[in-house]
């Protein structure tokens, strides 16, 4: 487990289109499927990684938090799904059921949409607004799965809350730190040197 920080791509960045399939329904999903919400949260974690597991149940609160609100929240694995199985499709099918996860959860085999937007870990947190432009990238909250530190959501639930108020969101962004994303062999993205 390599620990990886998130990059912090620049806010006001617009957000990548992807099409994507989700991994329970099969269903084509891109930034179009979302058009008629305020916001957008876009997530990338995956099944395997402890710092995900650390986080998956205030994820989970999060979907149900927001579900019929004004924010569309999906998640998206980009992990190598040959040499890391748990995050294959039908594992991350079966894990949105475990977990009862109510947003799209999509499956992005090429990685091309997480080099997009520039992800590095799991969790990678990315907030949109209206406008579909970067107002928040960052950490959950300030917990970690080996510091005690309760998970809450703060640090995202005030970005999210913020948007939908139509209030700016503080410049001042911890970034997300997980395991990095499981690349292809060959397929690491030049953002990270």
């Amino acid at each position: 487990m390599a620990l990886t920080a998130s990059t912090m791509l620049p806010l006001g960045t617009k957000a990548p289109d992807f099409d994507l399939p989700e991994v329970v329904s099969g269903k084509a999903t891109s930034l179009s499927t979302f058009a008629d919400k305020k916001a957008l949260l876009v997530m990338f974690i995956c099944r395997h990684c402890p710092f995900v597991k650390h986080v998956q149940q205030e994820l989970a609160q999060l979907g149900r938090d927001y579900f019929t609100g004004d924010l569309a929240i999906v998640a998206i694995s980009a992990n190598d799904a040959k040499n890391y199985p748990d995050d294959a499709p039908d594992s991350l099918k079966a894990f949105v059921t475990e977990q009862g996860f109510t947003f799209t959860f999509c499956y992005d085999e090429s990685q091309e949409t997480a080099k997009a937007y520039t992800a590095a870990c799991t969790p990678d947190f990315f907030v949109f607004d209206e406008q579909r432009k970067l107002v928040y990238r960052g950490q959950l909250d300030d917990s970690r799965p080996s510091n005690g530190k309760p998970v809450t959501g703060a640090d995202l639930r005030a970005a999210i809350e913020a948007v939908l108020m139509g209030k700016p969101v503080t410049s001042e962004q911890k970034p997300s730190v997980g395991c990095n994303i499981k690349w292809k062999s060959g397929n690491q993205p030049s953002y990270f040197g």
